[in-house]
């Protein structure tokens, strides 16, 4: 099972995931957000041998300047939770970096718009109608998700919900809040994480 774990602080939680061998380490770019690394902070990842994990950048419509001058070179994938075209995500990735087109599920017409990126986008992320509140999707609107390597699931997954996602065929997990300290947004418990991690790899066993 691929796990993404989002919101992470570059200084105190890279080192953990990594070791714990998280597939992909994503990093909040938006200035509402507990979450949301500084600019200055950057600069710490490059001191990480990453092995076999992937820096993500969660972004809300970017513009050209700030992936240039920010993300390119610091980050593996880009992830986008705005209202990118498939024209604009194609000119992110030229750019040179992954792209993840992030749709928020309310209804089944949602689900399908994944289409107008396929080709484009190198992951899709499928996400709850919330941007920091833990919310999951619909249950009646998991079935018509597609599963896969290049189809991520997101939103209120945590250790104790995460079997039943598996046994729902779902192989790529994105965590956010739900390997947070409780009552503290924004601060990962790496012993959360580390249970998590270690409830996947007994799942895989």
């Amino acid at each position: 099972m691929k796990i993404k774990i989002c919101g992470l602080n570059p200084i105190r939680d890279v080192r953990l995931c990594i070791d714990l061998k998280v597939s992909l380490l994503g990093f909040v770019f938006y200035k509402k957000s507990p979450r949301n690394v500084l600019l200055s902070d950057i600069k710490m990842l490059s001191n990480y041998d990453k092995k076999s994990s992937s820096f993500v950048a969660v972004t809300v419509n970017p513009s050209n300047e700030f992936i240039k001058s920010n993300l390119v070179g610091n980050f593996d994938f880009i992830q986008l939770h705005g209202s990118e075209t498939r024209e604009r995500v194609a000119e992110i990735k030229n750019m040179g970096l992954k792209t993840i087109k992030a749709i928020k599920v309310i209804e089944e017409k949602d689900v399908d718009s994944y289409k107008d990126y396929e080709g484009v986008a190198d992951l899709i992320l499928f996400d709850s109608n919330s941007m920091e509140k833990s919310k999951s999707i619909p249950r009646d609107l998991l079935s018509k998700i597609p599963k896969g390597d290049k189809f991520c699931l997101a939103g209120a997954i945590d250790s104790k919900n995460m079997p039943e996602y598996s046994q729902l065929g779902f192989s790529f997990l994105d965590l956010s809040s739900g390997l947070e300290r409780e009552n503290l947004k924004g601060y990962k418990d790496h012993l959360k994480i580390k249970k998590f991690m270690d409830k996947v790899n007994e799942l895989e066993n």
